[in-house]
């Protein structure tokens, strides 16, 4: 169980990584990966959830569905025509892991997320989940 718990954390730590993948790789004849709608709106809600499940103790990662979820997105930008290499490099970029942390910040708060407020973490996490959003079905609560 103690190997499944190490796994789960490292999985909740690369979803975050992939919070960098809103960067400055813009290959010939290709957009930044942070102007493709599909990979930022993921992102941000893969950062949604794990703020989520970390401020209420009462919701957790789906963790097999964030992996799954995070080898869906590599695999989308490589079709999209970027390389590992790049989307490697994506990942690093620090300045675009801020910006996918500001937006989640801002989605939470639109949705009524109070920094301190336990509950009001806890009820947008239960609304995401109820919403069938994408950052609600990378939690579970009981």
């Amino acid at each position: 169980m103690a190997g499944m718990v190490a796994v789960a954390k490292r999985g909740v730590a690369a979803a975050l990584a992939c919070a960098c993948l809103a960067g400055a790789v813009q290959a010939e004849g290709k957009v930044p990966l942070t102007e493709n709608a599909h990979i930022r709106d993921s992102l941000v809600a893969g950062r949604v959830a794990d703020v989520l499940r970390t401020e209420c103790g009462s919701l957790h990662a789906r963790m097999l569905l964030v992996l799954q979820k995070l080898d869906d997105l590599k695999e989308y930008a490589i079709a999209e025509g970027y390389t590992e290499e790049e989307v490697k490099a994506f990942l690093k970029n620090k300045e675009q892991k801020n910006a996918m942390k500001a937006l989640a910040a801002e989605y939470l708060a639109k949705a009524g997320a109070v920094a301190g407020d336990e509950d009001s973490y806890c009820r947008v996490g239960e609304d995401e989940i109820a919403k069938n959003t994408l950052a609600g079905s990378l939690l579970w609560s009981w």
